[in-house]
């Protein structure tokens, strides 16, 4: 897919105005005017996502360039209940196909950075160990499930992990494989990695968090949330 075909999303559609807007709210109070709003049923699904949902284990994405991949990237990781990627764009803005992310991108918290350096800094201070996937790495899927906190690290479709990125990894994982291939698309890469990495590891959003993404479900489930609510609180 080109970077400019018809329905990509970019970088400021992916972070829309709709979701800074929510997420301006005081959750609470979201939650206090709109929860009443929604049908049980919806309400139960909202939580049940949410309870699930988990900080220990990120998508560390390097340089993305097609629009496809960077999609399917964004709506396996949702799949799994990853609650944050962090995209180093270097060269070019994130791209996102919009008739793959099936609005994935907004239960997702999605950060950006201009350098390798910036998101390494910050996953540090969160206390990640960052698996670098690499055809030839020590560790296989299986083991991610014991690493506590995990920042998986994929690489730019054409040229891999960057090499500032890769020094930074603790440890890498390769896709053991049986066929002629010796790689698979990276996408397909996060699916198995993530299938792995997040099997039977409980949710661990804290209180305020699960706050956050609860009032942002109830926000998208009830049509025209924002006249109800009314302005968002302004920011001094």
């Amino acid at each position: 897919m080109r970077r400019r075909t018809v329905g990509v999303i970019d970088r400021d559609e992916l972070i829309a105005r709709q979701l800074r807007d929510v997420d301006g709210y005081d959750p609470e109070h979201v939650i206090r005017v709109l929860e009443p709003l929604v049908l049980e049923r919806r309400r139960e699904r909202i939580l049940h996502v949410v309870e699930q949902r988990l900080a220990s284990v990120s998508v560390v994405f390097d340089a993305p360039h097609d629009p496809f991949n960077g999609a399917a990237v964004l709506r396996t990781s949702e799949a799994f209940g990853v609650h944050t990627i962090h995209v180093i764009e270097r060269k070019e803005s994130f791209l996102a196909a919009g008739s793959v992310t099936r609005n994935a991108h907004k239960w997702i918290d999605l950060r950006l950075y201009n350098s390798a350096a910036s998101a390494i800094s910050e996953l540090r201070a969160q206390k990640m160990t960052l698996v670098g996937a690499h055809p030839e790495g020590e560790l296989i899927p299986d083991d991610l499930a014991s690493i506590p906190r995990l920042g998986i690290v994929l690489g730019n479709e054409h040229d891999g992990i960057a090499q500032d990125l890769m020094s930074a990894c603790d440890e890498t994982v390769r896709v053991p494989m049986r066929g002629m291939v010796e790689s698979l698309n990276v996408s397909v890469t996060a699916a198995v990695l993530l299938s792995r990495a997040t099997l039977g590891r409980p949710g661990d959003l804290d209180p305020a968090a699960k706050a956050r993404l609860y009032a942002r479900g109830l926000f998208f489930t009830v049509q025209r949330a924002s006249e109800v609510l009314g302005p968002v609180p302004a920011t001094f």
